[in-house]
């Protein structure tokens, strides 16, 4: 049989390659490649190749060669239907010995990538060709077992946690611009024995090993194999031509960020919007500050999912807060903040005005910055297991560290089923030995998180600075289930802490069971802040390029209140800050806690008002006259309101008043607060967009993407950038 071929083979030329073979060849590189990496993570000598010669060698393989330099198999391959028996019997001889081995994957994630043309059939083969269709149909339900398999290990490794080797970071995106839509960043071939596992969870038991083309490999490759090529491959799952018993290769898309499962099954605090008062009847409007910013992160990530964000995740107040505005700031620490009052022409309803009040913290000069002692509290529950979570939660506190002086002090503490202390408090200047510990942690086992709060209190007040900062910095998913899980009672074991002068702050991760209400209210009673984690980009912001704000309190229990005249104000209504809202009396009571606001933080608030006579109003006068208005010395009609503020200084114990009328005629504002009021303004619309739009009017998404682009500024970080492509989202999302 072997003459005959051979002679057969000198007798007649090679004929030209067609799309089909080609496609076989580089499965069966991709096959060969896989096979070695499951040898080599089974311990077996065989040597290591690397993904992108496996490919260039396929490509090799499938041009058009003399004759005498092909080798045998390729010329056999060449020849059609003679060809693909040889190859299953050469496919099979080189799996003989990782019989036991499962299908290997090879997944396709994103990368940049020009408009994408019509995609072409990745499993077209020669017509009349029944064997080509016959092995196609085999590799079709070897596929097709292979993503079953995947699932049921997925679910499987969800329903047993167990440890996990830290998950790799994605591969940069080489050539990728600001905005840029991407789908193909690289090919990640993966070799797995004993059970396929989800490719978001990888255990070390698996012995799964790795290898990748980057983007910019990817560019080295013949135009036969390039990334556009890939994206029609990526179209629709495909196997190669290897039988089951050999093994498959299938290219799956990677899953969305957000996966739908997950969506709506996060938890937070419900509540109602703010409604329109009149001023007659209510003049008085009090709330405590808001520097948080997690609801800002927690909607963006929805929305790069293609998802819109459930209504309760929206906090307006969190949203205009999540940037920075050039509100003058205060010239000393002994009075803290000075308030910027605007007033403007309401964007959604015609006729209203909206008043702006800004406060920006005073900024402490790095060398004027007391000495901290930080206690890094990790989750480190089998609900952390993800990459979201607590491996991006251990990037966080590298980048933290990075951010802090050689003086300042770290200790970790960790908890999960139990707590305990990974590392007593030591100095950053031996930063290696933090980084070690940090490197150690795992997760596995259920959550107590009561406990863990309770030992990280006990280890901070052990090492207390007196004149520094002491704080806690919890990492964490919110998903408490041993111990005390009571909302409540943990807020009332966090404000008694709070008292020591040891504040608490709330570093949010992941999502699917992500408990927000849990996260807001250990760091508003914890005198800390709240923020959401959703990638490194968002640590690096909150962490490093605001460190100062997130770890220095410029001034605690900060309460705001407006009085508004009715003689020139027929109704207002408080854009946001719903879930801070204080009774009129708890304004002058010092014992009643309030926000903090951090170094160089800025605190901005919205009132929409209709002014008398302009025909504007939302809700009917009374029939039966109003209640008699004392008026305050000095109140004229050329004031919409007075604006008051209370702080107590980090510490200090009884509060200090701020003082300003909100005129009707305000002095002319410079030109970079006109233009932070409009982008305030344009985020403002669009969250309450994103909750229904009750009071919005006739507001488009154009209407804010106009507004917005036109008060970039600098924007030096590309984060006001950011949000004009999340409004582009949203609008994609709801259809519009």
């Amino acid at each position: 049989m072997t003459q005959s071929f051979e002679k057969l083979l000198q007798r007649d030329a090679p004929p030209a390659p067609d799309a089909a073979v080609r496609r076989a060849a580089r499965h069966a590189a991709l096959a060969e490649f896989a096979r070695v990496h499951a040898a080599a993570a089974n311990g077996s000598a065989a040597p290591r190749r690397s993904l992108l010669q496996a490919l260039s060698d396929a490509l090799r393989l499938s041009s058009t060669q003399r004759r005498d330099d092909m080798p045998w198999y390729s010329r056999r391959m060449l020849l059609g239907g003679a060809a693909s028996v040889c190859l299953v019997i050469v496919s099979g001889t080189l799996v003989w010995k990782t019989v036991r081995v499962q299908p290997e994957l090879a997944e396709v994630t994103a990368a940049p990538h020009a408009p994408e043309p019509a995609r072409e059939s990745a499993r077209t083969v020669p017509a009349g060709d029944p064997q080509a269709h016959a092995v196609q149909r085999e590799a079709e339900e070897v596929a097709a077992q292979g993503a079953e398999a995947r699932r049921d290990g997925a679910k499987k490794d969800v329903a047993q946690p167990g440890p996990r080797m830290k998950a790799e970071p994605a591969p940069v995106v080489q050539g990728a611009q600001p905005g840029q839509d991407v789908e193909l960043d690289a090919v990640t071939v993966t070799g797995q024995r004993a059970q396929l596992q989800s490719s978001m969870e990888t255990r070390r038991d698996t012995g799964v090993v790795f290898d990748s083309i980057q983007a910019d490999e990817l560019e080295k490759l013949p135009d036969t194999l390039s990334a556009e090529s890939l994206q029609r491959v990526a179209g629709a799952p495909i196997a190669g031509n290897a039988s089951q018993k050999s093994g498959a290769i299938a290219f799956v898309p990677t899953p969305p960020r957000g996966p739908e499962e997950y969506v709506g099954r996060d938890k937070f605090q419900h509540f109602d919007l703010n409604p329109v008062k009149r001023t007659a009847e209510d003049p008085v409007s009090t709330f405590s500050a808001d520097v948080d910013t997690a609801s800002y992160s927690f909607v963006r990530r929805q929305l790069q999912s293609g998802v819109l964000p459930q209504k309760d995740a929206v906090r307006v107040e969190e949203m205009i807060n999540y940037f920075d505005y050039g509100w003058p700031a205060a010239e000393t620490r002994a009075q803290p903040f000075k308030p910027t009052v605007v007033v403007s022409d309401s964007p959604w309803n015609k006729g209203r005005k909206l008043v702006t009040l800004g406060i920006k913290g005073y900024e402490i000069p790095r060398g004027e910055q007391p000495d901290a002692n930080l206690v890094l509290l990790m989750d480190v529950s089998g609900s952390m297991s993800s990459p979201d979570k607590l491996p991006l939660a251990i990037k966080s506190m590298e980048l933290l560290l990075g951010s802090l002086k050689p003086t300042d002090t770290v200790a970790i503490v960790v908890y999960a089923g139990a707590a305990g202390k990974v590392l007593d408090p030591t100095p950053v200047r031996d930063k290696d030995e933090i980084l070690e510990a940090l490197q150690r942690l795992q997760a596995g086992g259920s959550t107590a998180g009561a406990e863990g709060i309770r030992l990280a209190y006990e280890l901070a007040e052990s090492s207390f600075r007196k004149g520094g900062v002491n704080r806690i910095l919890l990492a964490t998913d919110g998903d408490f289930n041993v111990g005390i899980d009571s909302t409540e009672e943990l807020k009332g074991f966090v404000e008694r802490e709070r008292e020591k002068g040891i504040f608490l702050s709330v570093l949010g991760y992941g999502m699917g069971n992500y408990r927000d209400e849990m996260a807001q209210a250990l760091a508003q009673n914890g005198n800390g802040v709240a923020a959401y984690i959703d990638s490194l980009n968002e640590a690096r912001k909150v962490l490093v390029e605001q460190a100062t704000g997130s770890l220095f309190t410029i001034a605690k229990d900060v309460k705001l209140q407006v009085e508004f005249n009715p003689d020139t104000v027929a109704e207002y209504r408080l854009v946001g800050y719903e879930t801070r809202a204080l009774k009129r009396e708890d304004f002058n009571n010092d014992a009643v806690d309030a926000g903090d606001v951090g170094a160089g933080h800025t605190v901005t608030a919205i009132y929409e008002i209709a002014p008398v006579g302009a025909g504007a109003s939302m809700v009917d006068p009374r029939r039966y006259g109003r209640e008699d208005q004392a008026k305050k010395p000095g109140a004229t009609s050329g004031e919409y309101g007075f604006l008051k503020i209370r702080y107590k200084l980090p510490d200090g114990r009884e509060s200090k008043l701020l003082e300003q009328p909100i005129e009707k005629e305000m002095p002319a504002a410079s030109a970079a607060v006109k233009r932070d009021v409009q982008f305030s303004t344009a985020v403002a619309g669009f969250a309450q967009l994103l909750r229904g739009g009750h009071y919005t009017g006739r507001l488009r998404y154009e209407d804010i993407i106009e507004d917005a682009e036109g008060a970039l500024g600098s924007d030096g970080n590309g984060y006001r950038a950011e949000f004009v492509r999340l409004v582009r989202k949203a609008r994609t999302a709801k259809g519009m």
